[in-house]
């Protein structure tokens, strides 16, 4: 289980240098480790997942951490284990990107998704918007990113950005179910399915001109 805690509670899991660093090694880590199945991403606490990219660092050069191959969306989307992000309160900006290209996402019932890009002067664009529109469609996703409204989990649900809710004291207990399932199937045809339903993701970026890793 990786579990995300960069800045400390009053920032809600925000990113930073480090924790995008700590968080590339321990997806390389578990990617290679053959004792495991699959990664469960979750935070330290039920407060908040992730509040996306702390402010104060944006500032200081997270576009130059992301041209150097330290995406948050790449290290995620680069393991070749599947990914399940187990979501508890907050889940705004990148954290709520995170948890959409995840391979699955259980949230629980206090969750609150939200997108901040303009709120912020920090919007997010290219392939992450295109695949949005394909999973919620071009109208919620111009409402998703534009307007950036908060939206509870059951309405998430509704726009297919999770697999399932959950109770929040049951979270951790339907997690478990989800990697037992999984661990009872063929790892290696989960790995080569991953890869084809990221290589989609792959080709939308290349079509689009994208130059740094995504």
């Amino acid at each position: 289980m990786l579990e995300l805690q960069s800045t400390g509670r009053k920032k809600l899991n925000a990113l930073t240098d480090q924790a995008i660093n700590e968080m590339f090694k321990a997806f390389y880590d578990a990617s290679h480790d053959l004792t495991i199945g699959i990664i469960v991403f979750t935070s330290v606490g039920n407060k908040a997942f992730c509040a996306g990219g702390d402010l104060e660092w944006e500032k200081k050069g997270l576009k130059d951490m992301i041209c150097q191959g330290k995406s948050p969306i790449h290290i995620l989307r680069m393991s070749r284990k599947p990914v399940l992000s187990a979501v508890k309160g907050y889940c705004l900006g990148m954290g709520s990107l995170l948890s959409c290209f995840s391979d699955f996402t259980i949230a629980a019932d206090n969750v609150v998704f939200a997108q901040a890009g303009p709120t912020v002067g920090s919007p997010v664009d290219g392939f992450l918007v295109s695949y949005l529109v394909k999973v919620v469609g071009a109208k919620k996703a111009r409402e998703l990113f534009m307007l950036c409204r908060r939206y509870t989990t059951q309405e998430a649900l509704e726009m297919k950005l999770v697999n399932m809710v959950i109770p929040l004291k049951k979270i951790d207990q339907e997690v478990d179910r989800w990697c037992e399932e999984i661990l009872a199937l063929s790892p290696g045809c989960i790995e080569v399915l991953k890869a084809s339903f990221d290589m989609e993701i792959d080709y939308m970026a290349v079509s689009l001109g994208k130059l740094c890793p995504v």
